[in-house]
Formats: structure tokens, sequence, C-alpha cells
């Protein structure tokens, strides 16, 4: 269903009411290369045939000593969205190939210093969108915002040749310096804990987070999802880097230098997702630093929600000097079988100067004048299967035309099967009526209208959204509601 079938909707529920009221909302699984066996018993990692690279040694020290020669030169202009204020700050920070931008939480404001997590998310484009306060869906949550929602500082940084940035897209090379940079960039903040920052990331996010945890120690602990063994599972369609030279391929796969790992590194994967590229990483190191965790009926992105809000408790409890993070087994899977969780939406206030009336309602949402001119149109900018995206608002001005107008509508909606009741806004009467409304078509649509009585005039909030997001819509509406003021 999108905007316009919602619209629809409302053109067919409004004309009941309406007149009772003016008269009274990664890749796929890979195989395996065969390995021999190391003399204490781990796995032997055979290097490429023509690699002349020493993994034997300092994966950073090799890292800045190599040059790669991309084939291709690509990046992007694309515009970076503006973030919601007091939720995120849109900033750039240094790196060697000069300022990239970046959302970091904003300050709390509170004097005091917070743990922050760098979350890189997966695919190859190096920028960033509006993604982090977008709606997450429970089965692939790629957004990361499980860390802030939590209390956990967040920074989503872009990188070379993303955004309009300097450089070029590297394919999980140059991105590494970045991450390092955004880490420097975020020990630099006021009310930062620079001892208290950690990495995380999905997929070829996971992948370069996981590159990043053997190039420096700098990182508290380190939480790579779905990550791979060799870049070569990556969809090479992506590589800009010399595809003949073996050596690039080398400095990009992490299962040749995990003896490098110093912090602790969590490595988590579906059994469906690259969860061959873990077991094969996990049996090549003795590192006591990484810890595989491979979760059975999951993929490459359902262990996303519940294995982050686990990760985020985790890190809410890691105070002491030294860092102090566990996970079991049993921890991931017991997370893996709870209930989906509503998520809480991105909330920014609206002022309609024509009403005298602040409201807040999803950021992702726009407001325009309805096409006849009659009121306001509140709706999503995206059409996701999700409740932001499956509902809308419509708001509506008219006369009061007396002091019996709300208990005329009251009436009329409980006749029309409307659970009903009166309420106050802000010190004004009110009524509140929910119902299922079903359409000539056959569809059935949740819809919850609400008109308060502001002085000589009524306002109509009215909300519809299709019957499979009924929950999380319920919940959206009350905030709104909740948050309507008006001027003095």
């Amino acid at each position: 269903m999108n905007r316009k079938c919602i619209i629809k909707v409302f053109s067919f529920i409004l004309a009941a009411i309406m007149a009772v009221s003016i008269t009274a909302c990664g890749s796929g699984r890979s195989v395996g290369d065969s390995s021999g066996d190391g003399a204490d018993g781990s796995a032997v990692v055979k290097k490429p045939a023509g690699s002349n690279i020493d993994t034997s040694g300092s994966f950073a020290e090799a890292h800045d000593a190599f040059t790669t020669t991309l084939a291709t030169e690509e990046s992007d202009d694309d515009p970076i969205p503006d973030p919601p204020e007091g939720v995120f700050d849109l900033v750039s920070y240094p790196s060697k190939v000069g300022n990239l931008a970046a959302y970091v939480s904003s300050d709390p404001g509170d004097g005091e210093k917070h743990p922050m997590i760098i979350w890189v998310v997966g695919g190859w484009g190096n920028g960033i969108d509006d993604f982090p306060w977008t709606y997450p869906a429970w089965d692939n949550d790629q957004t990361g915002s499980a860390f802030w929602q939590a209390g956990v500082l967040t920074m989503y940084p872009s990188f070379r040749g993303g955004c309009g940035n300097p450089g070029y897209y590297e394919a999980l090379f140059g991105e590494v310096d970045d991450i390092v940079s955004a880490y420097e960039y975020a020990a630099s903040l006021p009310y930062v804990d620079p001892e208290r920052i950690y990495l995380g990331g999905h997929s070829t996010g996971g992948t370069r987070a996981l590159l990043a945890s053997e190039y420096t120690d700098k990182f508290r602990a380190v939480f790579c999802f779905g990550a791979v063994d060799k870049i070569k599972y990556h969809n090479n369609s992506q590589f800009t880097f010399d595809k003949s030279n073996q050596d690039e391929y080398v400095m990009r796969s992490p299962i040749y230098w995990l003896d490098n790992i110093k912090s602790p590194t969590f490595l988590i994967e579906g059994r469906d997702g690259n969860s061959e590229c873990l077991e094969r990483m996990e049996e090549a190191s003795q590192n006591d630093n990484i810890r595989c965790y491979v979760l059975e009926d999951a993929d490459h992105f359902s262990v996303l929600a519940p294995a982050t809000r686990v990760v985020a408790e985790k890190i809410l409890e890691d105070t002491g000097d030294e860092v102090s993070i566990a996970i079991t087994q049993e921890e991931l899977e017991e997370a893996m079988g709870e209930d989906p969780q509503a998520p809480v939406p991105v909330m920014t206030e609206r002022y309609v100067e024509e009403l005298g009336m602040t409201f807040s309602c999803p950021y992702v949402w726009d407001i325009a004048v309805s096409e006849d001119g009659s009121g306001l149109e509140v709706y999503s900018r995206y059409e996701e299967a999700n409740a932001w995206d499956m509902a809308a608002l419509y708001i509506t001005l008219y006369d009061a035309e007396g002091g019996d107008t709300l208990q005329m509508l009251k009436e009329n909606m409980e006749e029309q099967g409307y659970a009903v009741e009166e309420i106050s806004i802000q010190g004004n009467p009110a009524v509140d009526g929910a119902s299922m409304v079903q359409t000539d078509n056959g569809d059935f649509y949740y819809q919850r209208y609400m008109s308060v009585q502001h002085g000589e005039e009524c306002i109509d909030f009215n909300l519809i959204v299709y019957e499979d997001y009924v929950e999380e819509a319920v919940l959206l509406f009350q905030q709104i509601i909740d948050s309507i003021a008006f001027e003095d």
C-alpha cells in the first residue's frame, strides 16, 4: 500500500465522519578452501598463489607499507540528509585523504563522558544517509539503532569517495584507515569516554571492522556481524582494485591477520549466512581475543536486531578500568527466541502556524496541504512495509459551532462502531475513537480519530494504517497525541 492508496482510504472514511464533524503512518554461503593442519592444531591458511605479502608479521605495518592499485576510480556525490536535531549532529572528521562526513550522537549535555560505538553499515557504498532513524525491520535491522536507543552514543562514519568525500572507493583497504580516523575524532569529543570506544559492523561493514581490529588495539571491543574470511567471498563486481594482483586480496582478507587482534573481538553470524567464513576463521586461529558465535535458525540479517540489543546492554555494563564484556552462546540464542520488539521512532516537533499548535511525528514524515485544500496530509516519504511508511495522518480544522460538537461527534462514531472515550488535551476537551474499517474492495484498516476543541475551533487528527501494523501504529499515534500543545 502506497501513500496514494492511503489517501484514497482517507476519502472513503472521512465521508462518514466529517459531515458530523462540520456540524458537530550480503552475501550467500560460500565453499571453503582446503587447508592443512598446523603444529598447534590450527589450520594453515594458504595465501593465494602469486602473493608476495608476508603475513607472519604486523598487519598494521604491512598495510601502511602497501600501496593499493585502483583499476577504477569510483566515488559519488550523494546528498547527506540533515539529521534529527538533538539526536545526531552532522560532522566532518579528518582522515588521511581529507575531511569525511559522519553522523554523531549529540552531546547529552550532562557534563559526563559516555561510551560510544562506531557502527559500519553493510554494502559497498561509502556514504551515509538517513538509515539510522528509519524504521528497522526486526528480521533485517542493519541500522545499528539498538545502540543509541539503549543510550550508547553512536557514530556513523562515511568513508573516502562517498557523499562527495575526497578520495575513491578502495573496497576494504583505505577504509580501514578511515575507521581509525573516526576513532581519533570520537576520542576527541568532550562528552565521549576515550577509553570506552567500541566498533561494530555488518556484512561488508563487519569485514571492515574486523580488519580494523587487526590493524589497531585502540577499540575497547569489536563486534563483527557476518564478516567474511577472504574478500573473494564478497561481491567481486564491486571491487575497484587490480583483481589480477593477489597481494590486493591478501591485504583485504581478515583470515591472514587474525593473530594481530588484541581487542576482544566478537564474530557473530546466522547459520544460513556467512557461517562457514566464521568457522574457518575460528579454526585458523588460536587467538583468545576472538570469540565466535554461529546461531542456528538464523541468517545473515535476522541475527542483527536481537544480537545488537544484547551487545548494547553489555556495553552499558562495561564500566570498569578494563574491558569486561562476556557474551555466551546461550544469551544470544535466548535473544533470538524473544518476541520482536516494536522500535521507537525518532520523533521531531512540527509547528503549524495556522493552528497555533505544535505536535511531534516521525522525523521521516513530511507535511503537505491536501489536494483539495481542506487540511494537512502527514505521511512518510518512503513506502516500505512497516508501520511508519504504511500509516498516514490527516489534520483538519473547522468551526466548533456551539458547545455540543464533540458530543455529537462522539455519538456518531459510537453508532458506527468506534470505541470512543472523552479525553483532555492540554486542558482542552477532546474525543478519541478507534475502529477497524473496511473499504469497498474488502481491505481492512485501523483508524484512530481524535478531535480536540480549542476555543471556537475543532482540530481533527485522523490516523489510518493497514491492519498488519496496528500494534506499532497504536504506540506511534499515542506519542503524537501526547505531544500536542497549543500556544497561549
